[in-house]
């Protein structure tokens, strides 16, 4: 099967499962998007394949978790946080509708934007791609440390370096004293699966439970259904006003450009500059939703491109996170030394291969988002618990530790979750910042302890 084929189908594949998955309210972006990912390359698919079901992974996902965001006020996943206020007013006029629309247009054509904008870009700085590589190591560290400043738990997520580099270096060595090679896939699980690992170790512990009980379970109100265009597929440029079409372009455009940044900081940072230039409340709402949704997109594709393209090494919170296996999947994919899509895609490839996948989930993902998001949101409430979706990906974490090796992997990974969920989740020190401290922890303990 040509390369061509195998990318529409995996591109196809990865539009609908995600398609779904948004759905699903409160999924974290890096616990779902790292296994799967990881599953595809592993299982052989070739890179410009895996590329595009990422991509397409991508768009789906944060399209459809506009679904609850919009209708229920809950938001998709973290990046849908800044959204809720805007929703919420919107949905307080009783036009939830109209907030659901205005954001799937909003992303569909900032997704589109970044794409282009991202492949210019990272071959820009792709000229100073050599010192980048021969000093990943004092990068890695750096970025760290000013990572872990701007992170939640800010001075103890500071403090945490050294501390958990020692730990992964520790528990480095002895898994290679076991099964004589260095393992790299199940520390990435450990850390992507930590969150939703942590939660259920609350939950079974007597003390830490007490934190979790509720009085009554929480009751939503979803929104009536209502359908305002002829056809299948509403055209997205008549679904925003002129103004509104600019300002997304243009906060999308921006936005693509600064790769290095948190999306959640820069989608509420554009959220609040078309705010500000816009009175009364449906114009301020309606325009900051697609804006915002608009930027959620193109941050997400721009911070995963431009350092695979540029550099091939992690240098920005998507690139550490959901994005992470395109760059380190032993033994397929490495960052140090650099051998993944940086090395085996041309910026042509990337470009044809991402628009392959955006294409692909906009066909599936915004048709049906905008069509049947009531009775889609409907049926995952009633029959698709959390609970469950949380059991498969760890349970998918598990299968590929085992498969890289075996017991030790598997150990490994729900050691590394259970050491990172509960740094994260108690002393805030994110998934970016635990990754980018795994990346370094060799230059880190090869400068202070000299192994």
């Amino acid at each position: 099967m040509s390369v061509l084929m195998i990318s529409i189908l995996l591109a196809l594949a990865g539009a609908i499962i995600f398609s779904l998955i948004g759905l699903v309210s409160g999924t974290d972006e890096t616990a779902i998007m790292v296994p799967f990912t990881l599953l595809v390359i592993l299982l052989g698919a070739p890179p410009e394949a895996v590329f595009s079901f990422f991509m397409a992974a991508v768009l789906a996902k944060h399209l459809t978790h506009a679904i609850p965001t919009a209708l229920m006020g809950i938001p998709g996943d973290t990046t849908a946080v800044p959204l809720i206020d805007h929703a919420s007013a919107l949905r307080r006029l009783g036009v939830p509708h109209v907030a659901l629309r205005k954001m799937l247009s909003g992303g569909l054509i900032g997704a589109f934007i970044a794409l282009p904008t991202a492949v210019l870009f990272g071959q820009f700085l792709g000229q100073f791609a050599d010192f980048f590589k021969s000093s990943s190591g004092l990068i890695f560290t750096l970025a760290a440390i000013l990572i872990a400043y701007f992170s939640k738990g800010k001075w103890v997520s500071v403090l945490m370096i050294i501390p958990f580099a020692f730990f992964i270096k520790s528990i480095d060595t002895f898994s290679f004293s076991v099964v004589e090679k260095h393992l790299s896939t199940s520390f990435f699980l450990g850390i992507a699966i930590g969150p939703m690992l942590s939660d259920i170790l609350f939950s079974l512990s007597p003390t830490a439970r007490k934190g979790m009980i509720r009085q009554s379970a929480k009751e939503y109100h979803l929104a009536p259904e209502t359908k305002g265009w002829k056809g299948f597929f509403p055209n997205p440029f008549r679904v925003l006003t002129g103004r509104q079409t600019a300002y997304t372009a243009a906060t999308s455009f921006v936005s693509s450009l600064t790769f290095a940044f948190s999306p959640v900081g820069m989608t509420s940072l554009m959220g609040e500059i078309v705010g500000s230039r816009n009175k009364g409340v449906y114009k301020k709402s309606t325009s900051s939703l697609a804006s915002m949704n608009g930027v959620t997109e193109s941050t997400y594709i721009a911070e995963a491109i431009i350092p695979l393209l540029a550099f091939g090494i992690p240098l920005s919170p998507v690139a550490l996170g959901p994005a992470s296996p395109l760059f380190n999947a032993p033994p397929v994919f490495t960052s140090d030394p650099v051998n993944n899509l940086h090395n085996m895609m041309t910026p042509w490839e990337f470009f044809l291969y991402g628009l392959i996948g955006l294409v692909i989930a906009a066909l599936i993902a915004y048709p049906f988002a905008m069509n049947y998001a009531r009775k889609a949101t409907v049926f995952v409430m009633k029959n698709i618990s959390q609970e469950a979706i949380v059991g498969m990906f760890i349970g998918l974490a598990c299968l590929l530790a085992f498969h890289e090796a075996q017991l030790v992997g598997v150990i490994l990974t729900l050691t590394m979750a259970a050491v990172g969920g509960l740094m994260n989740r108690v002393l805030g020190v994110s998934s970016g910042v635990q990754f980018m401290i795994f990346y370094g922890s060799t230059y880190m303990m090869s400068k202070l302890l000299g192994v």
